[in-house]
């Protein structure tokens, strides 16, 4: 997979049939999804400042794959495999925390340097001549670019974040994301739907639906709202606001109260703006704050949501007032979102399902799906093959350069 360039143009004639419904339901598909795109694409696990002082910590989960981030007591920040060298136990319990000079396993004692190194197994003595350097955690591949925490299990075709991110760069310095600091996910962001991650990302892929199933995106910024696609697997989305709207109490309060920052550019003082990362992460950010938010796979048919949110440094009382009201806006849009996504996944297991007939503004679902098929072959078949022939199949359309309808 190539770095991203310029946006890619709507061609005047393109297929517009999505995935087949069989891809969302297949157990062996999830299993070559697990472990040829999840597992080797990059995944946002956090913010730096969201481990400031040196002991600070983050996990983060991902089918199987467990990350430890902490600051060492150099000041660097560090990501390895959240399991002790002795027997895998979880050294790190919860998704946060502080450990005041080292980590200690919770099983059998073993003690680990905030720089990962084995400072000592308990009873030493027992475990005959151990090199105690040969047993450090072990490092999970880490790339902080604007602030941000990329972490990556196995080695993958995506190129370094800063590359692959480049068309965003700009956009990220002016909003000064690498200062940002972490303030609480307002109730309602965290949930697990019980859908395939696909469907997740179908319905936030395209601005098509925002018209008719979120009132409050569309008394904010209506048919301003636009959405590009990139080569690569990144997509920039965008809705301008303040010209119109106002109906609802929440989107009339926010027009009120927002910041116009003059650190920002023209364009970004009076919008609401997305940067996508394939597989499943969304960069959001608006004049008075910022978040990321992912769909992170579970199991073929559950979904959990989650992410983080960020406040600028220097926030009054009047911009966290309108972070409130943006927070707000955007919390009924996550639950409208949900039940689009659920009513979507159970559309793939009806008979009468007979593909997409997408929009020329659902072009970032065909875009999502064509790396999918570029990455696992067999989800260009329409239909299913037996779930035990599923991994060998892929495997040989790869191998054959196949493109079959």
């Amino acid at each position: 997979m190539t770095a991203a360039g310029k946006p890619i143009a709507v061609p005047n004639d393109w297929d517009r049939r999505g995935l087949p419904g069989w891809t969302y339901h297949s157990k062996a598909l999830f299993e070559l999804e697990r472990r040829e795109v999840f597992l080797t694409h990059w995944q946002v696990a956090g913010h730096v400042s969201d481990v400031p002082a040196p002991g600070d910590w983050l996990t983060f989960d991902l089918l199987g794959e467990r990350a430890l981030i902490i600051r060492g007591r150099d000041g660097a920040v560090r990501a390895f495999h959240n399991l002790c060298r002795h027997r895998g136990a979880r050294l790190a319990d919860g998704a946060s925390g502080h450990c005041k000079s080292a980590m200690v396993c919770p099983f059998h004692g073993w003690v680990y340097n905030l720089d990962g190194t084995l400072r000592g197994a308990a009873r030493p003595e027992s475990f005959g001549d151990m090199d105690r350097a040969a047993f450090g955690l072990k490092l999970v591949e880490m790339e902080i670019w604007h602030g941000f925490l990329f972490l990556r299990f196995l080695p993958g075709p995506q190129p370094a974040v800063a590359r692959l991110m480049q068309p965003f760069d700009a956009d990220f310095s002016t909003y000064r994301a690498e200062a940002l600091l972490p303030t609480e996910m307002p109730g309602g962001q965290t949930a697990t739907l019980p859908v395939n991650w696909k469907s997740v990302r179908d319905v936030d892929n395209e601005g098509y639906h925002v018209a008719m199933a979120h009132p409050a995106l569309q008394d904010l910024y209506g048919r301003s709202y636009r959405d590009i696609v990139y080569p690569g697997g990144i997509s920039h989305s965008h809705g301008e606001f303040g010209e119109t709207g106002g109906r609802l109490w929440s989107v009339r309060n926010y027009l009120k109260l927002t910041p116009r920052p003059e650190h920002l550019p023209p364009r970004l003082r009076r919008s609401w703006t997305y940067y996508g990362l394939f597989p499943n992460t969304v960069f959001a950010f608006t004049p008075e704050g910022a978040q990321y938010y992912h769909d992170i796979p579970l199991t073929k048919d559950e979904t959990r949501l989650a992410g983080r949110m960020y406040r600028q440094p220097e926030e009054n009382r009047v911009t966290r007032a309108a972070r409130y009201l943006a927070a707000r806006i955007d919390r009924a849009t996550s639950v409208e979102d949900r039940q689009l996504s659920i009513w979507s996944n159970e559309s793939m297991k009806s008979t009468a399902f007979d593909d997409f007939h997408l929009s020329d503004l659902e072009y970032g679902v065909r875009a999502h799906h064509d790396v999918l098929r570029r990455l696992l072959p067999v989800t260009r078949l329409s239909e299913a093959p037996e779930e035990d022939r599923i991994a060998a199949l892929n495997e040989d359309l790869r191998s054959a350069g196949a493109n079959p309808s």
